[in-house]
């Protein structure tokens, strides 16, 4: 597969993330697939580490994300062993046979259960995955483990990602500073349903499972669910999130424990940097675009109406030729099939509304619209008119690099 330029809408910079106490790692080369570059990634983390995860809601789910499911439950994790290049779906029972072989391979490397390593495949659906390649190069990857190389981490497990996504901060439980550093990868098949592509947050928080899995869920609501690249779902969306309890606070046993404010308001922070860096690296993106929905009937209808703009081929497409036509929004709103008043509808391009009373307004000002969609950073807000409902959706323009990308994806 051809490799593709850098994304425009890259940071120029990138954060260092520190250490976490409980957590190690290291990357290598399986060579199932790539060449000349690190595509497979093993973390190990301390006894007692809890874990926490949503998946992707497809019906047609990768063999591990089947795998993490059944063993989510237990509520540790000791492992967890990410490829890029095979995605392990629609594989059948050698996809299963690949999961347990690595799944095993791991817990004998690393000295652990099987059902504490969690697993997470990308790439093509349909192949095989040679699991004997990842158990190859479990016991090299054991002897490189290291704490400090998050960007690497971050690197070996992408696909037609053009750069690495990572995010870190730090809050406060009980007076206590926890650090909490997050990366994921996603570029294309992005319209998360409960999660995104790949994502991997650590902390070194002392969370019970429980309470982790709540925190987990509220906060990927509130970013990767708020992230639309083309309106695909993928089979392999996972979000895991690890905590190795090692940075001294008390256990918290409610995920809305006011205690824990700080930290729900930091994780959902550092998941919404990362899904708004998979949207700047949509395939082929030139603009990160930015929805904001108010006066819908609840939230959640909001969220279908700011869905149904950010997925809409006309508008993302406009967006992308710099051509302010504010009718495909309209036309978005509409097709939602959401309660909308049309005739107290008000639409945004940037800083000036663009509609009033059911009709463009008189002062309605062409030139500024066309400039500001001719930016790198376009915002579109919409108040349908019905109610106290809003949300707020990242997504980024369409332009024929995405055919591009595609096109050429198994070659």
């Amino acid at each position: 597969m051809a490799a593709h330029p850098v994304s425009p809408l890259a940071p120029s910079s990138y954060p260092q993330l520190p250490p976490i106490a409980g957590a190690q790692f290291a990357t290598g080369l399986s060579g199932m697939r790539y060449k000349g570059r690190d595509d497979m990634l093993v973390m190990q983390f301390v006894a007692g580490t809890t874990v926490a995860g949503v998946f992707t809601r497809s019906s047609m789910p990768g063999a591990p994300v089947e795998w993490c499911r059944k063993i989510l439950p237990g509520g540790r994790a000791r492992a967890l062993v990410v490829n890029a290049g095979i995605a392990n779906v629609f594989t059948g029972k050698a996809g299963q046979q690949s999961v347990k072989a690595t799944a095993d391979g791991a817990a004998k490397a690393l000295g652990c259960k099987a059902n504490e390593v969690y697993l997470a495949s990308t790439g093509v659906i349909g192949q095989i995955l040679p699991a004997e390649k990842l158990v190859a190069q479990l016991p090299k990857l054991k002897a490189a483990l290291s704490g400090d190389k998050w960007m690497d981490a971050a690197k070996a497990i992408l696909t037609t990602d053009t750069f690495p996504k990572l995010a870190t901060a730090t809050c406060q439980i009980d007076g206590k500073t926890v650090t909490i550093n997050g990366f994921c990868k996603g570029s294309g098949m992005i319209a998360p349903d409960m999660a995104t592509m790949l994502a991997f947050v650590v902390t070194d928080a002392k969370l019970p499972a429980d309470t982790l899995q709540g925190l987990l869920k509220a906060a990927a609501n509130q970013s990767f669910n708020c992230l639309t690249v083309d309106g695909d779902t993928s089979t392999s969306d996972t979000v895991l999130l690890f905590a190795t309890g090692q940075a001294g606070n008390t256990p918290h046993a409610k995920p809305s424990d006011k205690r824990l404010a700080d930290f729900r308001r930091v994780l959902t922070q550092v998941m919404a940097e990362l899904a708004q860096l998979v949207a700047r690296d949509g395939e082929g993106a030139q603009k990160l675009v930015t929805i904001d929905v108010t006066g819908a009937k609840s939230d959640a209808s909001a969220r279908i109406i700011a869905r149904a703009i950010a997925n809409s081929p006309l508008v993302k497409t406009a967006i992308a030729g710099a051509d302010a036509n504010w009718g495909r929004i309209v036309m978005a709103v509409g097709k939602s099939a959401e309660p909308a008043d049309r005739d107290k509808l008000v639409i945004k391009i940037g800083d000036k509304p663009v509609t009033r009373n059911g009709m463009v307004r008189p002062d309605h000002d062409e030139a500024y619209a066309t400039k500001h969609f001719k930016g790198t950073d376009v915002r579109i807000a919409i108040d349908v008119g019905v109610g106290k409902g809003s949300a707020r959706v990242w997504t980024c323009d369409l332009t024929h690099g995405y055919i591009d990308i595609n096109a050429d994806y198994r070659s």
